[in-house]
């Protein structure tokens, strides 16, 4: 037999839960500062109000500046002339970011940090002769913008997208479409999905280059 209070605080256990749930759509006003949000890996979409966006790009990461076909490193980028890679990369998610949470203006306030953990993009080598695979894995976590406290577990995003090569980069490059503008398009339209439904982006199978680089 199940004791009396303990079949009362299951049902208001779930009375509370269900009605997080329902507030899942409303606006800021209804829900509460100290709100949590629960990130397992598909989690309900959530209305949101993204207040700011913050990028780190760890010096810890290792730039590969090699000419192969797969160089070592955690950046490898050629997009942009030789500089601060770094910088290069985070240039590339605030932009990304800000047009992927564009209009979230209405919901939950939160701060969104992304750390970066790989950006992999092709050599010069690849991009003339085989393409392959811009490999971008980042965590997102999102935070109280008055507190700080972190309102969801950080998510790791794999955001890999297919890297032209050969007449099909020449094409491409032709049509605006460079390696810089393609990668800051993916990342902005990853990052919305992510926002709006965590969870819910599936990266395309890449076949052979797509698993090496998961080492």
């Amino acid at each position: 037999m199940i004791h009396r209070s303990t079949s009362i605080r299951a049902i208001a256990a779930l009375a509370i839960a269900l009605g997080l749930s329902a507030c899942a759509g409303t606006s800021s006003d209804t829900v509460t500062r100290g709100a949590t949000l629960d990130t397992p890996q598909r989690a309900a979409p959530m209305a949101l109000n993204v207040q700011q966006v913050r990028v780190n790009v760890p010096r810890t990461l290792a730039v590969s500046e090699k000419n192969r076909f797969y160089p070592g490193g955690d950046i490898v980028w050629r997009g942009e002339p030789i500089g601060d890679r770094y910088a290069q990369v985070g240039a590339i998610f605030e932009d990304a970011a800000e047009r992927g949470t564009k209009g979230m203006k209405n919901g939950l306030p939160v701060v969104m940090d992304i750390e970066v953990e790989r950006f992999h993009a092709l050599t010069e080598k690849a991009r003339v002769f085989t393409g392959g695979v811009h490999a971008m894995t980042f965590t997102v976590t999102l935070r109280d913008p008055a507190t700080g406290q972190a309102l969801s577990a950080p998510r790791q995003i794999k955001a890999d997208l297919r890297g032209y090569g050969g007449s099909q980069a020449m094409a491409a490059e032709q049509r605006g479409q460079t390696q810089k503008v393609r990668i800051t398009d993916h990342l902005a339209h990853v990052i919305q999905i992510e926002m709006t439904n965590p969870g819910s982006y599936q990266a395309t199978g890449l076949g052979l280059m797509g698993a090496l680089n998961t080492l």
